[in-house]
């Protein structure tokens, strides 16, 4: 199995705009989760050992439809503990893994660092792999599809 992965995206946006989108209640819940699912934030608390705590829930049919079938409920919290807040560079966290039915529970780290570009940021994550190839390979098309999802609602602020 892969030992990382690397997802690279550049914005067209401030470095301040998607700083905000990953550290920030508000922000998370308007970009966090593939399309499909709503994510609620429970407790922020954005510094090295502070921890994200979130609910994932299923709004469409096919994800409620997927999860079922799959044995795992609508809903699913999930808490991450940051190891590295540097201010509109990097984040770094470990997600712990307690949601996949018959796996033990396990850590997974991730880390994105921010770099300004001429007219925007370059944000490249790089993901821990799952416990087996096809949880991660659905790691990373959500982690893609998410990504989408924040480069538009930074397209959406630039509107404003």
């Amino acid at each position: 199995m892969t030992k990382t992965i690397r997802l690279e995206r550049t914005c067209d946006a401030p470095i301040e705009d998607v700083w905000d989108l990953w550290t920030t209640k508000k922000g998370i819940e308007s970009w966090w989760g593939p399309d499909g699912f709503r994510v609620d934030v429970i407790d922020l608390d954005l510094r090295p050992g502070g921890q994200l705590h979130y609910a994932m829930t299923a709004a469409d049919a096919p994800q409620v439809a997927f999860l079922k079938q799959a044995g795992m409920p609508p809903t699913t919290k999930t808490k991450l503990t940051y190891t590295e807040v540097t201010p509109h560079r990097r984040l770094a966290y470990v997600n712990h893994v307690d949601f996949v039915p018959g796996v033990a529970t396990y850590d997974c780290a991730m880390s994105v660092d921010f770099a300004p570009t001429p007219g925007g940021v370059r944000m490249v994550l790089t993901l821990e792999p799952m416990h087996d190839e096809g949880w991660t390979g659905r790691m990373v098309a959500g982690w893609e599809n998410e990504l989408g999802k924040l480069e538009r609602r930074l397209g959406a602020r630039a509107q404003r």
